[in-house]
């Protein structure tokens, strides 16, 4: 609808589809599907979108880009699976000209690996997922998790090629949001996909310029968690937390 209304006509900014819908975030009230193996599922039809909901009868695409993501849970059955799919994928992308960024997101299933090792099997998951494939069938880059400066930096760095991008996640605080910025980039991540932690902010547009400044160098994360504090005084706007617990480090992955 928002193609249909010209937003994205005269905007920088790209429209992309969720590509795959699979059943770890299927969370319907009362379903217990997500608790179970990750199995693939797509609901959108790449031949539709490219001609605007016309099948191969002509018309304008929607987009040409869209997010496939893959959960591994090292369950033989459903991994093999959900690789097969990404296969079949890849083609039907490449029948419709279509590309594709990747997004890999941690095992869903509790204790699927050994939370010291899961890191680094996430890792491996995403050279099978890419081994073999030619340059055309390869992502346009990958969405993951921050799972920690060593698995950050041994994923960027094994191929350069590749860019990696890291999740938002959860709201958190504001100094999570900027902090998550700036060790992504820092130990090489060069894409961040954030969602709550923009929705859910006092000042979403502050957020994301704050956001920028982290990424490029000019501020460090406690300094714009403190900038975007006066912004928001400036402009009459409630903050949801004090100042004190908004430069608080939260979540677990981020902390030293």
């Amino acid at each position: 609808k928002l193609t249909d209304r010209g937003v994205f006509k005269k905007s920088k900014v790209k429209p992309a589809i969720r590509a795959n819908d699979t059943t770890d975030i299927w969370v319907m009230r009362g379903a217990t599907y997500s608790s179970s193996a990750s199995k693939p599922f797509r609901s959108a039809s790449l031949a539709h979108v490219m001609t605007a909901g016309g099948g191969r009868r002509g018309g304008k695409p929607l987009t040409n880009l869209g997010l496939y993501s893959i959960t591994f849970n090292n369950h033989l059955e459903a991994d093999h699976a959900s690789l097969e799919a990404f296969r079949d994928f890849r083609n039907d992308c490449q029948d419709n000209d279509f590309t594709y960024f990747l997004e890999v997101f941690n095992p869903n299933i509790k204790n699927a690996v050994a939370p010291e090792v899961m890191p680094h099997y996430v890792n491996d998951c995403i050279l099978r997922c890419l081994a073999g494939l030619t340059k055309a069938e390869r992502p346009e880059f990958l969405k993951i998790a921050y799972n920690g400066p060593k698995a950050l930096e041994e994923l960027a760095s094994f191929d350069p090629s590749l860019t990696v991008g890291v999740l938002g996640g959860g709201a958190g605080t504001t100094r999570d949001c900027f902090e998550l910025i700036y060790q992504a980039e820092k130990y090489g991540a060069r894409v961040a996909l954030f969602g709550r932690k923009i929705n859910l902010a006092e000042s979403p547009l502050a957020m994301v310029k704050f956001m920028r400044a982290v990424a490029s160098g000019d501020v460090k994360p406690e300094e714009a968690v403190r900038a975007y504090h006066a912004l928001l005084k400036k402009e009459k706007i409630t903050s949801t937390r004090s100042l004190e617990d908004d430069l608080l480090i939260t979540e677990t992955t981020l902390k030293g």
